[in-house]
This record gives C-alpha cells, structure tokens and sequence, in this order.
C-alpha cells in the first residue's frame, strides 16, 4: 500500500508542474483572442507567485496539523478546480483570479508530499520515496507541452485546462478511498498523540535557518533554468521556435531521473551501513560537484552540448533536492517536517521573485555568461556552509511527548 500512495503522490506532483506549465503554451491563443499584453500576462504569472510563496509556508503549517492525507486533498483540489475555471474564464480578473487560486493549491503540494512520505516510510527508504514523490513533477514538465499542443489542436486551448483539472479531482477522489495509516516509526507507534510545533519556535533552531537559506540562495538557479532556457536557446543559440519544443524536454528528463535516483543512492547507502548523515551528504556533495561543469554551457559551440551541460545541471538538481528534502524529515521528523519544507519554499520562491528582474538586466546589458558561472557556483557553496552549520543530521524532537508538559521533546 505504502508504494501505491507514493505513486499517487508521484502522479500529484506531475500534476502541479502540467497543470501550472499548460498557460505558458496557451498563451499564444489566448493573447490572440483576448488580446492580452505581455505585461498583463506578467501580473498573471505574479499572481500565481504570490500565493505559490505563501502558500508553501502556510500549506505546509497546515498540514503538519490536519495530516497529509486531508492536507493533500484539500491542496489538489482547490489548484485542480482553479486550473480547470481557467477554461471558462473570459477576462482578464477572472484570470488573475484563477491563477492567484491555482498558486494556493500549489503552494502546499511538496509540503504535502514530503510528510506523506515521512508517515508512509522508515528512514532506510525514505530518500528513494521522497524522490518517486517529487520526480512526478518533472515528468510533468516534460509531457506538459506535447500534451497541451495536442489537446488544444483537436478540442481547442480551453480543453487544455479542463482535461487536467478533471483528472486532478478524479485523483482527490481515489485519494480519501486510502485506509491511512500513520507513521512507520517505532517511536511514533508508541505515542501515537499527535502534536505539532509552533510555528515561531522552530525559528530558534539554526537547522531551520540552514534550510531556510539554502533554498533562497539556490532556487533563483532552478527558475532561471526554466524560465530562460527557451530565450537562451533562441537569442544565443538560434535554435527555431520549433526544434525548443524538441530540447526542452531533455534536462526535465534528467530532473526526473535523477529525483529517483538520488533516493535509490542514499537508501542503499544506508542500508549498507552508512548513517543517515553520511548517506544524505555523500549525495548531495556528488551533486554540488556535478554542478561545477554547468558553466561550460556558455563555452561550447554545439547547442547540444550546451543542452547536455544544461541536463546535467537537472541530474545534479535531482539529487540533491530529494536528498535536502529528506534531511528535512530528517531533522524535523512527523511534528513539523511540513512545516519546515514550506518555509524554505516560501524563501526559495521570494528569492526568485526578486532576482529575476536582476536577471534580465544582467542577460540584456550584459550576457548569460554570469548566470551560468552562478549556476556552477553556488551548489558547492551552499553544501560547504550546511556540512559547517549542520554537522550532524540527525533529530531535533522525540517522537514522544514531555509527559510532564505534554510538548514535543527537543533532543539535546
């Protein structure tokens, strides 16, 4: 059973990345239809994004109170019923206001995975289970396009939104048929009360603050990845609109490979001996290294190499965000693992929001050439400060309870 709710949760992340990528390619129509400018299909993406960020933290508070199970629910369908409105919508506010909804949803989707992996799994499998979770979402990535070009070629570009927003309700359905079960854990099992951390203390933790400010020093790398390659690929390399479609998908393939990968990796490591710090590390410093090579994206003269170098950034992504998930649920375990994950996409996500402006002054006054050197760059950093600043990974709470206070135990 345990493998079956993953794989739902593989098929809900999928969902999030087509169901959030399906506007970027109906735009082209619907710009004709409605004639939208660019800059009002900006303050469309915006809303999307200020939700997204918000909801992240708030989704993953949420969850860490009401359980992954109703969480997740409630979070596939409220963006599965907003993405499939913007198939009925006829104007510009109706839009925004969709889009602002399908963020909501959205926000809480990793959150949501990463502690339904924790009460499914036991620590040997859950790094391969956190990576079957959230590969969907590049799976996602890769089939949106084709996927949405042919919906819309035979039942028109408003299909494209309902179509999937119908199976996101159909998948909520079979969702709540799930006998759950909680926690695997030996210790979870003995005290089965479950008690969630305030939200404002988890800030007294420096782990929190590491997490934290890795994903907002590393998230900028992944957005600027997929919302600039196309433009990359047709302003540097003079690929046509076309052959994009054709290369595109290539480093999302990487991405969900790697998601898998990386938690087969660490779970064998630990198994065969390794702690869970040793394991997870190991990962993510393979990854850090990998990503040394991305500048020479910028250096080779066949666009084919430069999508090569471009994937292997995605390899090294994957494994060391299914890796970094897992260290989370390592550290916060089943009373504020949701929480924690939300945080840092919060940051990641605000992150994003305000250097991408920066980016497309730095690519038009200057190059990409200091995106790709970053890109290189700031894994191998960001992994040296979190082996300093967190040493050992390992639990902050008891599973159990302060049988006196009735608060979590924090692990000294």
């Amino acid at each position: 059973m345990r493998w079956f709710v993953v794989f739902l949760v593989f098929i809900a992340t999928g969902l999030s990345f087509l169901d959030r990528q399906v506007l970027s390619i109906a735009i082209i129509k619907i710009q004709k239809e409605f004639a939208f400018t660019d800059v009002e299909y900006g303050w469309v993406n915006t809303s999307f994004l200020l939700s997204y960020a918000l909801m992240f933290t708030l989704g993953g508070w949420i969850i860490d109170r009401v359980g992954a199970k109703k969480g997740l629910a409630v979070a596939v369908g409220v963006w599965s019923v907003a993405n499939a409105l913007h198939g009925v919508m006829t104007s510009l506010p109706q839009l925004l206001m969709f889009r602002f909804f399908l963020g909501m949803g959205e926000g809480a989707c990793f959150p949501g995975a990463a502690k339904t992996v924790y009460d499914w799994f036991d620590k040997k499998e859950r790094a391969l289970a956190n990576g079957i979770a959230i590969g969907g979402s590049a799976i996602g990535a890769v089939i949106a396009p084709p996927l949405t070009i042919w919906i819309s070629e035979y039942y028109g570009w408003r299909a494209g939104f309902v179509i999937p927003g119908l199976v996101g309700i159909g998948w909520v359905v079979v969702w709540l048929m799930i006998p759950w079960k909680k926690s695997l854990s030996y210790a979870a099992s003995l005290n089965p009360v479950k008690v969630s951390v305030p939200l404002l203390s988890l800030f007294q933790f420096r782990q929190t603050w590491v997490f934290i400010l890795m994903r907002f020093l590393l998230d900028p790398v992944m957005y600027f990845m997929m919302f600039w390659i196309p433009k990359y690929l047709s302003e540097v390399r003079h690929v046509p609109y076309k052959e994009i479609g054709n290369l595109f998908w290539v480093p999302f393939l990487a991405l969900g490979v790697s998601n898998i990968l990386g938690g087969f990796i660490s779970d064998r490591l630990v198994k065969s001996g390794y702690s869970i710090n040793k394991a997870r590390k190991t990962v993510m410093g393979l990854a850090a290294a990998i990503t040394l090579a991305v500048p020479f994206t910028e250096y080779v003269s066949s666009v084919y190499l430069a999508v090569g170098f471009m994937a292997l950034y995605m390899f090294a992504h994957g494994l060391w965000i299914t890796n970094y998930i897992t260290a989370i649920s390592d550290v916060f375990g089943t009373k504020a693992t949701s929480t924690v994950v939300g945080l840092s996409g919060t940051a990641g996500a605000i992150s994003s929001l305000l250097l991408n402006p920066l980016i497309g002054k730095i690519v038009q006054g200057y190059s990409y050439k200091p995106m790709w050197i970053a890109s290189g760059l700031l894994y191998p950093i960001a992994f040296i400060g979190f082996i300093l600043l967190i040493p050992r990974i390992k639990p902050i709470f008891n599973e159990g309870l302060d049988y006196l206070t009735g608060d979590p135990k924090v692990v000294v």
